[in-house]
């Protein structure tokens, strides 16, 4: 059960359920104190300890239904099934299985392990052994409907199910053929030859189960690779959801990039005169490599970002982006603008993310609701925080360069660029619109050393790679 339950907490976060450690680890804790017998209460306990989130609540159901409704729901189904057809209550049916398992006794009769997890209706033995056989015939490979066929022949080989149908048919026609006719060993007789049949069914749903959880995630898949060419525009709730969770991975793959190009950039370059005045000592042979002293200087960053209503979506993952940019650099001071301009940095700092966020573009630090003037805004920067800029700050505005006709004010960014290490101008906009009607792209354009398309997961992704190289 701990392997499943490994493989389950897997599953979630192939599909944006986040799933931590040490919430693995009381998720065995609880099953541990409620057990096994009932699945709804197993159910219960595995969502109390994995799911944080409301809107992940339906995603979970969907996944624990599709991974633990499996084996054992088909064979409790088949036993409903079989009492039905031989018209049985729960009663009778059991009675009639102890009265096989007397039968086979008596004859001095050993079945092979499948055979006796069947006849005995032993459900979790059946799991363990078909799950043997789906390992050893790959069915984990599956991955399109027409390979069903397949992998069910490699399980029914793995399992002997040819050997085991023999054992099975001898046992039916020694029940059927031995002494007088006897109706009760005739119901024994009839109970083999339908558990045989529905081992058949069950290597089928098995094998039908793998594949649908494969395809959960090459649908997640597919669903995320379209998400991340979709304008952040154009964004559904959900969608939205989904998308804070892969900036969130994005920050993190950022984080990763950044600290393995200080680490190889920490010792410098090779010096090589004080190599070969050290390897002297050696008779020339350098033994001890020496490298330029490097000055270690942290880079700083500075944030202008545009929360005015036509962008407020692509605000929301521009700052989210800009939060995780925190604890990247040495110093990060972040503002955003609409006509005026207000400094959120404090409030990233002593805030968790999205609550943040929420202040930041609900109007708590400066009017959101004003008409967009770039110009402005930049002037007001110019006049109060420009020497937040040094030679060695990266500047990094987002937003569309829409100034509704007033003055772009662009000798600000010249400035800013004069003093600055780089600029870089993240543009939520498709670039065919640059500079037209009240656009003033082009004005701003030549005063940044680097200007990209930024309206999807994708284009982010690519900015992020850029901001690790330089």
């Amino acid at each position: 059960m701990d392997r499943r339950i490994i493989e389950f907490t897997d599953l979630l976060r192939q599909n944006g359920v986040r799933v931590s450690f040490a919430e693995s680890i009381d998720t065995f804790r609880a099953v541990e104190l409620v057990g096994l017998r009932d699945r709804r209460t197993v159910r219960d306990a595995l969502r109390a300890t994995l799911v944080k989130r409301a809107s992940d609540v339906p995603t979970y159901e969907r996944l624990f239904d599709l991974y633990f409704a499996g084996l054992g729901e088909v064979a409790r189904q088949a036993e409903e099934a079989a009492m039905s057809a031989m018209d049985l209550s729960p009663e009778e049916y059991q009675r009639l299985l102890d009265d096989l398992a007397a039968w086979l006794r008596e004859h001095g009769i050993e079945p092979s392990d499948v055979a006796r997890a069947l006849l005995e209706q032993d459900t979790g033995r059946l799991q363990q052994l078909m799950r043997e056989a789906a390992a050893a015939a790959g069915v984990q490979r599956i991955e399109r409907g027409f390979q069903e066929g397949q992998y069910a022949h490699g399980m029914s080989e793995a399992m002997g199910l040819g050997d085991v149908g023999r054992e099975l048919q001898a046992i039916s026609e020694q029940l059927a053929g031995e002494g007088e006719p006897d109706p009760r060993r005739l119901q024994m007789a009839r109970l083999v030859d339908r558990r045989l049949q529905e081992l058949q069914d069950l290597i089928r749903r098995f094998v039908r189960a793998e594949l649908e959880r494969k395809d959960v995630s090459q649908q997640d898949a597919a669903r995320m690779q379209a998400l991340a060419e979709k304008s952040f525009y154009y964004l559904s709730e959900d969608e939205m959801r989904r998308m804070k969770d892969a900036v969130t991975k994005l920050a993190q793959r950022l984080r990763n990039a950044l600290a393995v190009k200080r680490r190889t950039a920490r010792r410098g370059k090779l010096h090589v005169k004080d190599t070969i005045r050290r390897s002297l000592q050696y008779g020339g042979v350098p033994f001890e490599v020496r490298y330029h002293r490097r000055k270690r200087v942290k880079p700083q960053v500075v944030v202008l970002c545009d929360v005015s209503d036509s962008v407020r979506n692509v605000s929301r993952f521009m700052l989210q982006f800009v939060y995780s940019l925190q604890d990247l650099y040495s110093k990060v001071r972040s503002f955003i603008f609409v006509a005026d301009i207000g400094e959120i940095t404090k409030l990233f700092e002593e805030s968790e993310i999205h609550q943040a966020i929420d202040q930041a573009i609900r109007g708590n630090v400066i009017n959101v609701y004003a008409h967009s003037d770039f110009g402005r805004a930049f002037r007001l920067f110019h006049r109060d925080h420009l020497s937040a800029i040094t030679r060695h700050t990266t500047v990094i505005v987002l937003g569309d360069a829409r100034n509704n006709y007033n003055v772009p004010h662009e000798w600000v960014l010249r400035e800013i660029r004069q003093r600055a290490k780089q600029v870089i101008w993240l543009n939520p906009e498709n670039r065919m619109t640059w500079g037209f009607g009240d656009s003033e792209m082009d004005r701003y354009q030549p005063y940044c050393d680097v200007v990209e398309e930024c309206r999807n997961l994708n284009q982010l992704y690519r900015v992020a790679d850029r901001l690790v190289l330089t």
